[in-house]
């Protein structure tokens, strides 16, 4: 079975993570994950995540936090977050493929995941 190498968030928590980026696991213990976020290590809690042997590949389709100060309102209740640079997007219609903005990757959009479809 591969090593898990990849976390991002799997429930809807305030921490320094982003929603929907996925992160490189450092470490992994039965109760943390330690991702890098920027070069430096964080820890979380691992039933806040999901884990993977790969990152994800596509923009992932993240509702829109009622409490979010940093995403502006008329991207609407939903945005992406791009699989390489973990920048946001926001998602004008509903495009198959979508350009980054930030590192110019051009990646299918997730709409088939459901990403903190309960949150």
């Amino acid at each position: 079975m591969p090593q898990v190498q990849w976390a991002r968030l799997q429930t809807d928590v305030k921490c320094t993570l982003r929603r929907g980026a996925w992160y490189r696991i450092l470490k992994l213990t039965s109760a943390d994950a330690v991702v890098d976020v920027k070069g430096k290590p964080v820890s979380i809690p691992r039933g806040t995540l999901q884990l993977s042997s790969t990152p994800g590949a596509r923009w992932t389709v993240v509702p829109r936090p009622k409490d979010a100060l940093r995403i502006p309102a008329g991207w609407g209740p939903k945005y992406g977050v791009c699989p390489n640079c973990r920048n946001r997007a926001s998602l004008k219609g509903d495009p198959a493929r979508m350009r980054c903005d930030r590192c110019n990757g051009l990646f299918e959009v997730a709409w088939n995941e459901p990403y903190l479809a309960a949150g």
